[in-house]
């Protein structure tokens, strides 16, 4: 009698921990998950405090705009490449550098254009930006979908194939090895790539939203950005 209470004691004690266990793990991740939605909402206000220019969120998802501006401006600081030039990235008397209070300038804001020169010899195409803003249709970077632009984020690849691989009928404006002319160099893709496609969506909600940038009013130009009409 006494080894069959003993027993049950037992086992109502081994149940008592397993709920306390359970009930404790359950609130870690509780905790843990109101933690993370605190902090993003954090972001999110923080990312339209610091959009340097007026947003369309029409048919968006103000959430992701949010954070998307946040990831834009103040972790990926993505103007600072695609925009034209140092000269034209801030607007006069705007420039911190010169211990002047910061004021982009929207005319240039993620337009694309800045020169990185070249990656090899002097036959070796200069690098250039590209455009980030929307074009006519809406989309950004190039009218590129979410999920080319996805793709462009997780492996580099260039859909607009500006410095294909040198060959035996490409000779100007291409790539010699190592250099791989089907990805985008000087990009920082290897880094972007580790980014989760939550963030990756935000960024591409954010570009979105922003106004578009005509880059180059020449059409041929193959980094020209054809903006909507009024």
């Amino acid at each position: 009698m006494k080894k069959q209470t003993a027993t049950r004691r037992f086992g109502a004690f081994v149940i008592g921990v397993a709920v306390v266990a359970t009930a404790t793990i359950y609130n870690s991740h509780r905790v843990q998950a109101n933690d993370r939605q605190t902090n993003e909402d954090a972001q999110i206000r923080r990312g339209y405090e610091i959009a340097p220019v007026p947003l369309n969120l029409k048919g968006k998802n103000w959430r992701a705009v949010g954070l998307g501006s946040y990831l834009v401006n103040a972790v990926g600081s993505c103007n600072d490449c695609h925009s034209a030039s140092v000269e034209t990235q801030f607007l006069p008397g705007g420039n911190p550098y010169f211990n002047q209070p910061t004021k982009i300038n929207p005319a240039t804001y993620l337009g694309g254009g800045r020169d990185f020169g070249k990656l090899e010899g002097p036959d070796s195409p200069d690098i250039i930006s590209r455009n980030l803003t929307p074009d006519k249709s809406g989309l950004p970077e190039g009218g590129h979908t979410f999920e080319q632009f996805l793709t462009i984020m997780r492996t580099g690849k260039d859909y607009d194939h500006l410095h294909p691989n040198c060959s035996s009928t490409i000779t100007t404006n291409c790539l010699t090895p190592p250099f791989d002319g089907s990805l985008l160099q000087i990009m920082p893709w290897p880094t972007y790539h580790e980014m989760t496609d939550h963030d990756l969506h935000a960024i591409y909600d954010y570009l979105s939203a922003v106004p578009c940038v005509e880059s180059s009013p020449d059409p041929s130009n193959p980094l020209h950005n054809d903006c909507p009409t009024e």
